[in-house]
């Protein structure tokens, strides 16, 4: 409510000089009333949707070929022997008779991670009586995914079994199917001839003059 107040005057009563009666009244007024204002409405605003996951990159040889090249032989020794005589890493300059040798140039000897020079391959999993390792990438050249796998497994306390099995993409070899198994035999004759010297070391022999190379 708002107040107003007004003055008025009296009569003068006479000529009564210098005074004035004064009263003073107090007039109320409805103050003007407001309207409530209503809160601004809200727009909704749908989430964008999730980007769609993406795809994997295409194979680089999406026509691949991958094949497992498996070989044993028997060794007439227990097996933490024929392990201790052939299964280092470096012990493969010996028993394939690699005339540069083999050098650790990467991680130590027997654990994962050790690069060798022998093509420079990369010890990738072991256990007590085995090893795996593959081969780099190199520039230009299709990976072929390239492994080896060495495995030396008791049969008996006086017998064990070395194993050896490869496996890589056959469909990066070049010509036919004719060419693709010789490749794979050429692969087969000289792991089992490593086998072959595996043993003999193992056994406590002397080790041929080593094959030819071609």
């Amino acid at each position: 409510m708002v107040r107003l107040h007004t003055i008025g005057a009296l009569a003068l009563a006479g000529l009564m000089s210098g005074c004035v009666m004064v009263s003073a009244r107090t007039i109320e007024e409805p103050a003007a009333s407001v309207a409530p204002v209503a809160p601004a409405a809200v727009a909704s605003v749908a989430p964008a949707p999730a980007p769609a996951p993406a795809g994997p990159p295409p194979l680089q040889v999406p026509d691949f070929s991958y094949v497992t090249i498996p070989m044993e032989i028997t060794v007439n020794k227990p097996v933490n022997e024929v392990w201790a005589r052939i299964g280092k890493y470096c012990d493969i300059a010996e028993w394939f008779q690699i005339a540069t040798g083999c050098e650790i140039t990467s991680g130590k000897d027997g654990e994962v991670g050790a690069v060798r020079t022998v093509g420079a391959e990369i010890l990738v999993a072991k256990t007590e009586y085995s090893y795996a390792y593959t081969q780099p990438v190199r520039e230009g050249r299709p990976y072929n995914l390239y492994h080896g796998n060495l495995e030396a497994r008791a049969i008996d306390a006086k017998t064990t079994k070395l194993l050896y099995t490869l496996v890589y993409d056959l469909s990066l070899v070049a010509g036919d199917d004719a060419a693709k198994a010789a490749d794979v035999e050429r692969r087969r004759t000289a792991f089992n001839r490593a086998l072959g010297n595996m043993k003999i070391l193992a056994e406590g022999g002397a080790l041929p003059p080593p094959a030819p190379r071609n």
